[in-house]
């Protein structure tokens, strides 16, 4: 497999408590990175790997506080620092408020930063984002193309994996991967699963 800078977003709304997939979304969304981690480093020995918790919100936190994207550890090939930051995620977010918290216009932008400052400027550059909670009525259609403009003129191939929520998310999750990736679908996919409930 050719080399690749890999940065994984991670949800880890309130949403990411639900049951409807065992044991949590959270935690089948820490198998499912888990397992793409270890097949990006041991495919290539040179790739690296990064993760951004997209929620940044604490949920103890009255009346909001800091909100966006936090980068848990930037593209690097240490096992160690990768499995620390998945398994080291808190569930943030604004829990019983109707807006999910993660703002994903925002973590593609900090992932695209990360992916431009990484050390090894060769190879393919990807972002994977997983979503397990509601896209609000404040993430525009407008905003995530602009966000996957910007991911194709820096080159970032996108793939994203939705967990629940399937039939809110997968139109405006399509027009990030459209804008990214152009309509013919050019290196990312969009990935659904609507759980067990």
């Amino acid at each position: 497999m050719p080399l690749e800078s890999c940065i994984i977003l991670l949800d880890n709304s309130e949403y990411m408590r639900n049951g409807d997939y065992v044991p949590t979304r959270l935690e089948a969304q820490h198998d499912a990175a888990n397992l793409l981690v270890n097949h990006k480093t041991q495919s290539n020995p040179e790739s690296t790997v990064g993760v951004i918790a997209m929620s940044g919100t604490t949920a103890t936190t009255v009346g909001g506080g800091a909100s966006g994207a936090q980068l848990l550890v930037s593209p690097t090939d240490d096992m160690g620092k990768i499995l620390a930051a998945l398994h080291g995620v808190p569930t943030r977010g604004p829990g019983a408020s109707t807006a999910s918290g993660v703002d994903i216009p925002a973590s593609v932008q900090v992932a695209s930063l990360a992916l431009k400052h990484r050390r090894n400027k060769n190879g393919m550059q990807r972002v994977v984002v997983f979503v397990g909670s509601p896209l609000g009525d404040e993430v525009d259609n407008r905003i995530l193309q602009r966000a996957g403009r910007q991911l194709k003129k820096n080159n970032v191939a996108i793939d994203v994996v939705a967990l629940g929520e399937l039939e809110v998310n997968e139109e405006r999750l399509r027009v990030l991967v459209d804008a990214a990736n152009g309509t013919s679908g050019g290196g990312g996919s969009t990935a659904g699963s609507g759980g067990a409930g």
